[in-house]
Order: C-alpha cells, then sequence, then structure tokens
C-alpha cells in the first residue's frame, strides 16, 4: 500500500483551504507558507483538484481559490483520486499476473485491503477533517496524541474511554 507525498500535500492543502476560505480566496503561496509545501508543487495539484470540480479559482488581486463545493460532500478519496494517487496495495495493480504472470496466492488478500482503504476513505469528509482540526470529537477520526499533547493543541481534554479501535491514525 502507498499513500505517497502526492495524496498526504492534497489532503493538507484541502483541509487548509477548508479552514481559511470563510474570510475569501486563498492563496496558494499562504497555503504553501503555512504547510511547508513547494508552491510549485502545489500548483500542480490544485490544477488536478479544479479539473476534478473539488476547488475553483478567483483570478486577479484578491484571488485565490475556494472549495467548489460544501465539505460534507468531498470526501478524502475524492481528494486522493482527484491527483491521480493511486490506492492500491497489490504488486501487480489488479492485473492478477503478479507471480510469473498469473495471480499470486495473496491477491484476494490486498484487492481486499484496497477495498477496505477506498471504503475508509470515502467514509472521511473535509468536513471530519476540519471538526477534528478545530477540536471536535468525529467518529471517523482518532487522535493518537498523548493527552497531554491535545489539551496543549486544542484546549481540550479527551474524556473518551472507548475500547474500540479507530479506524483512522489522523494526519501530520
Amino acid at each position: 500500500m502507498r499513500l505517497t507525498t502526492k495524496g498526504r500535500f492534497a489532503v493538507t492543502a484541502m483541509v487548509d483551504l477548508a479552514l481559511r476560505q470563510n474570510r475569501g480566496p486563498v492563496t496558494l503561496a499562504a497555503i504553501s507558507e503555512r504547510q511547508h509545501i513547494s508552491l510549485s508543487y502545489l500548483e500542480q495539484l490544485f490544477g488536478k483538484l479544479r479539473r476534478a470540480s473539488l476547488v475553483s479559482s478567483v483570478r486577479g488581486p484578491g484571488g485565490g481559490y475556494h472549495l467548489a463545493r460544501p465539505t460534507p460532500q468531498i470526501t478524502v478519496a475524492n481528494i486522493v483520486t482527484a491527483v491521480d494517487e493511486p490506492l492500491d496495495a497489490t504488486q501487480c495493480g489488479g492485473k492478477e499476473n503478479c507471480h510469473d504472470d498469473k495471480r499470486c496466492m495473496t491477491h484476494d488478500l490486498w484487492a481486499t485491503l484496497n477495498e477496505k482503504m477506498h471504503e475508509y476513505l470515502s467514509s472521511v469528509s473535509l468536513a471530519d477533517l476540519v471538526a477534528h482540526q478545530s477540536g471536535k470529537p468525529v467518529s471517523v477520526i482518532k487522535d493518537f496524541r498523548p493527552a497531554n499533547e491535545k489539551v496543549a493543541a486544542c484546549g481540550f481534554r479527551s474524556t473518551s474511554t472507548s475500547p474500540r479501535p479507530s479506524r483512522w491514525t489522523g494526519w501530520s
């Protein structure tokens, strides 16, 4: 399974945009500075995000980007797919030719993992990520930081005692 920098940076930039777009269009230069992502890389990513109708641009002075849809309607899977990031854990890319041009013994395991990854990333919306950044509990996201770091970062203390494992480990 590979989720490369392209997918991670695209999701990070979209969260940044979602958090700040209420004050007007957000420039890629501002996202670049806050998130330490190169401006030229962001330009490439946002071109793909725009073609996928996830963001729209405003030209001219005071221009920048804003989301093309409400945050609950944009999923992490939409973002990752828009930047051409393959979510494939199979060695063969799903072609079933990974072992001497035949299907390997573990193909179904990795194909099932692909399905579960896509299912999970489709269940996490940009609204969920924004809420998580704002310190609100989100059912599909678990914060794995130690309790003292949560208090310092968000000003709240987690009171969850749920023994159930989370489905998501968070974005850095």
